[in-house]
């Protein structure tokens, strides 16, 4: 099988690398050039733009960074679909355009794989990221091999549109807590409480998430660099809210989020990496919050491992 990989940045790069680490003869696409250079150096060739992609190659992947990127990449590509062609779209998107664009790949016998990742990119290097995909059993058992290589926990959440959902409620759900974090800390180093010992309260407590044992290490080493930037956590937060109010859900929540990410964007710079909201806190109370002790870059210490698929648990079968 032929694949290409378009889409080189901080999440498509480290699934591509995943890819190639892995022994899959891969076709690179990428507006950046360097990128490109990089992948051929280490094995993948590079693969045109994305219809010579389409052309090529029996499978292409998608990781790009909004909704607007993967329909320009598609409309290239289109021309080129056939039967037995299979987008694969592992960006974070919008399930309506899935739903959209879908039907035309379909139309000229093309195959739809809907695969958002989750887990950050220092398990998407490792190919320990979890991949949620959404599509038809068929499609799912073609490109499942393909997900195990670039990740670990592989969940098939029903018909297109759902993992799209589902992703952007766990970024939803991530920056929450990543705000929640900001506050808390303020509030602990503005009371004068240790803040490795913070640090380890929250680790053993019911307040403990997947955010705090990563983020909150590069909040407190001062690192700040999460490798995830304000625009697409923005991007992500205003895609759930567009889902509520599509479905007519009057949140609270969501929309004060909006608000501060926009001002610290205002603050920051649009594109600052998005575990730096902390420093508007910092500067109210004129004091740093960070500790000795905690790593500059994040990194995955579990051992790489083929991936499996989870099963949704049958509540019918653990009740009786």
């Amino acid at each position: 099988m032929q694949v290409g990989f378009i889409g080189l940045g901080a999440v498509g790069g480290k699934l591509a690398g995943s890819l190639v680490r892995n022994g899959v003869a891969l076709r690179v696409h990428d507006l950046d050039g360097a990128l490109v250079a990089d992948f051929e150096t280490r094995g993948a060739q590079a693969g045109g733009d994305p219809a010579a992609m389409m052309r090529d190659c029996d499978v292409v992947i998608t990781c790009l960074p909004s909704p607007a990127a993967s329909a320009a990449v598609v409309e290239a590509m289109l021309p080129e679909v056939r039967a037995d062609k299979i987008w694969m779209e592992m960006s974070t998107t919008d399930a309506a355009e899935i739903l959209r664009i879908a039907p035309m790949i379909e139309a000229r016998g093309g195959q739809v794989a809907e695969c958002p990742v989750s887990g950050g990119c220092h398990r998407a290097d490792t190919g320990n990221i979890s991949i949620y995909m959404s599509g038809e059993r068929e499609v799912f058992d073609r490109v499942f091999p393909l997900l195990t290589k670039m990740g670990r926990r592989v969940l098939h959440t029903g018909p297109l549109g759902a993992a799209s959902t589902l992703k952007v409620m766990t970024n939803y759900l991530a920056t929450g807590h990543l705000l929640m974090l900001c506050e808390a800390l303020s509030v602990m180093r503005a009371a004068g409480v240790d803040m490795a010992t913070t640090y380890e309260a929250i680790a053993v407590s019911s307040g403990n998430s997947f955010v705090h044992e990563t983020e909150s290490q590069l909040i407190l080493s001062g690192s700040r660099d999460v490798n995830f930037t304000l625009d697409l956590i923005q991007k992500d937060v205003g895609l759930f809210q567009t889902i509520a109010e599509r479905n007519g859900v009057p949140l609270e929540i969501s929309p004060k989020m909006i608000e501060m990410l926009t001002h610290g964007q205002e603050v920051l710079g649009e594109r600052a990496q998005s575990d730096r909201m902390i420093e508007l806190l910092e500067a109210a109370m004129g004091l740093d919050v960070q500790a000795e002790g905690f790593p500059q870059d994040l990194v995955d210490t579990e051992p790489e491992e083929p991936g499996y698929e989870v099963f949704v648990r049958n509540v019918h079968a653990c009740t009786n």
